[in-house]
């Protein structure tokens, strides 16, 4: 501000780099205080924002209050909306409440995978349609995988519930290794087709496990 076209004091400048550089620390500081977690919401000028402000001031007002004092009309979305507010600043204060929150997630993620597997069973049916395996035949081979993998992730979790600190990474493989052993037997093709078709099938479980994700948030957080 020396070069500014303004004359401006000594002490009046000082004063304004001061309140800039306040500000600006306010505005990127981002820690975690008192075991809360310091999330942006509540910054901006949305719904969301403004729903999330109030409730943290007023925690004890009921929702009807809530929308009158905020000159909101008392629709289902603004009713729904106050209650995601709610749930945005118990899960910003309290460790319990992301806790469940993931635990629900959890929850809600291994429900989706069996919901998904026939799915799941039907592409394997159309990548072996010369196959003489039935469609019964495809989805008891996905159970089996599907018990394997949950095996293998309640080992992983029972390492580091003992204090082992075991490398996800190795169960992955293990899992990918057994997979494509297990397709090999099972459907008795070439190495080479079983490889294409292990790459296909972990194309086609990515894309599918994705979506069943997104459900899984989108319900978790509903119903949060």
């Amino acid at each position: 501000m020396k070069g500014s076209f303004i004359p401006v004091s000594e002490k009046t400048r000082n004063k304004i780099l001061s309140e800039v550089e306040k500000e600006a620390r306010d505005t990127t500081e981002n820690k975690t205080k008192s075991g809360a977690m310091n999330f942006n919401f509540g910054q901006g000028d949305s719904r969301l924002d403004k729903f999330v402000n109030y409730q943290k001031k007023y925690p004890d007002t009921d929702i009807d209050n809530a929308l009158d004092s905020l000159k909101y009309k008392k629709t289902f979305t603004n009713r729904f909306i106050y209650t995601r507010a709610k749930a945005v600043n118990s899960f910003v204060k309290s460790k319990e409440s992301r806790d469940q929150f993931f635990s629900q997630i959890l929850s809600s993620g291994s429900v989706a995978l069996f919901i998904l597997l026939p799915f799941f069973t039907l592409f394997l049916k159309l990548l072996y349609i010369r196959s003489k395996c039935t469609y019964i035949d495809h989805l008891i081979f996905v159970f089996h995988i599907q018990t394997v993998f949950f095996m293998l992730f309640s080992i992983f979790y029972i390492f580091k519930i003992a204090g082992v600190n075991p490398e996800l990474w190795v169960f992955i493989i293990l899992f990918l290794v057994y997979l494509i052993i297990a397709m090999k037997r099972f459907y008795e093709q070439g190495y080479f087709k079983t490889f294409l078709k292990f790459l296909l099938v972990n194309l086609s479980y990515t894309i599918v496990a994705s979506i069943g994700i997104v459900f899984v948030l989108l319900i978790s957080i509903a119903m949060f």
